[in-house]
């Protein structure tokens, strides 16, 4: 029987990580259910940021670099999601965006298999992964020379296609569509198994789900700060490299290859020869945006505040209370769950298939619930994308977002000019 709302208040009652809620500026009279696209604005951000922008630039001027630990500052924020990822302080940089890194790490790869393995040339990757992944792999494999070819399969043909010739296998950990979870230990030792590395995508699951690079042995990874770690929009992404392979490319400068001079091992001696730092400050390019830094440290703050055990555990509850609210009320509307109801297989988040999924949604919103609309894979209806970060959302943000969602279906609210209009972002 789904909960009501007197239940979900009574679970909001005693919800360990309610008071979290108050370290956020949520506007009024929203329901905000769109955190695994942008993160909610942490209280703390404004301040933090004026601070760097009126303090630290405008007295301190240039000195900052120095005086405020400005040059400290992609390794002092990386360290800080490295525990929420699972990694040690020095397997952690932030800098640049998911893409970017992306390029980084699958080229560093591809150049460790080249060295120890070279007739190994297949990207491999599913084929519903975020496209800006696929993208990279495309234009990495381009410029190899015909060394790298990119091969998507299924999501279940993973594991069997692991073969002698894969050189890197590269997969998003959350699915942004349906909300599925890989098994992150399980595909990372086949994969070794076969003789590949793996890069693994966190810009789904850094902040919402418990993540263990070391204990899986991963290989590299990258995830965004703007979602579920608060930082902003844009906010600098984070790159990850086991301690092994910071180790392998310890001779080789062009491991990485976007030699920027803040990945240089003396950026101010501005020697004319590239030379990497050790480690992964190697991983660093350009010169980072300080300001953009300081508000996603703010926002990292908000998730430790918590912890992702806690953070976990509301997550589950919050998304199976939807799921029992919309299913209960609204499968016969139209509505097909998409998102795995095994809870191990779960992200935090809840997709639902629907014919009109972009009207439907935009009518969503202007009732003041918050989710976003994707596209379906190969000709799928489209898909109705509800994010649950557990530091913010409520038990009766679920119920009242499932009741408005019934009333836009039942009624077909939804069947109105304004809400087929096309916007830029979905």
């Amino acid at each position: 029987m789904a909960a009501s709302r007197d239940d979900c208040m009574a679970l909001d009652a005693h919800d360990p990580l309610a008071a979290h809620r108050a370290a956020f500026a949520l506007p009024d009279g929203v329901v905000y259910l769109d955190g695994n696209s942008l993160g909610a604005l942490p209280a703390a951000t404004p301040a933090r940021v004026a601070a760097v922008i009126e303090d630290e630039w405008g007295r301190g001027l240039i000195g900052s670099w120095n005086a405020a630990g400005w040059l400290e500052a992609p390794r002092r924020v990386g360290g800080k999601i490295a525990r929420l990822i699972g990694a040690r302080d020095d397997e952690v940089i932030c800098a640049d965006s998911t893409s970017v890194n992306l390029f980084k790490v699958l080229a560093a790869a591809l150049r460790l298999q080249r060295a120890a393995a070279p007739g190994r040339d297949v990207i491999l990757s599913e084929r519903g992964n975020f496209p800006t992944d696929l993208y990279i792999a495309q234009a990495v494999a381009a410029s190899s020379g015909g060394q790298a070819r990119l091969v998507t399969v299924g999501a279940d043909d993973l594991a069997a296609q692991l073969t002698e010739r894969t050189a890197v296998l590269l997969l998003t950990h959350v699915n942004y569509r349906d909300g599925r979870m890989h098994d992150m230990a399980a595909l990372t030792r086949r994969a070794h198994e076969a003789g590949a590395l793996v890069i693994w995508d966190l810009a789904h699951s850094a902040g919402a789900v418990p993540v263990d690079l070391n204990a899986a042995e991963a290989d590299f990874a990258v995830g965004c700060g703007y979602k579920y770690l608060n930082g902003g929009p844009g906010a600098p992404a984070f790159v990850y490299v086991a301690r092994r392979h910071l180790q392998a490319m310890a001779e080789d400068p062009f491991a990485q290859p976007l030699a920027g001079w803040l990945g240089h091992r003396a950026p101010f001696a501005f020697a004319p020869e590239y030379e990497p730092a050790r480690g992964i400050d190697r991983f660093g390019a350009g010169t980072p945006s300080i300001v953009a830094l300081a508000a996603l440290e703010a926002g990292v703050d908000t998730v430790l505040a918590a912890g992702i055990g806690a953070l976990r555990a509301k997550s589950l509850r919050l998304t199976q209370v939807f799921i029992d609210l919309v299913e209960a009320q609204c499968v016969r509307l139209g509505l097909r769950l998409l998102t795995p109801r095994e809870p191990e297989r779960r992200g935090s988040q809840v997709s639902f298939a629907h014919a009109q999924a972009w009207p439907v949604m935009q009518a969503l919103i202007a009732r003041g619930v918050v989710g976003d609309f994707r596209a379906g894979e190969d000709g799928a209806p489209g898909i109705l994308r509800f994010g649950f970060a557990p530091l913010y959302v409520r038990y009766a943000d679920a119920w009242d977002a499932a009741q408005a969602l019934r009333e836009v279906l039942a009624s077909r609210a939804w069947d109105d000019p304004r809400y087929f209009e096309p916007r830029a972002v979905t």
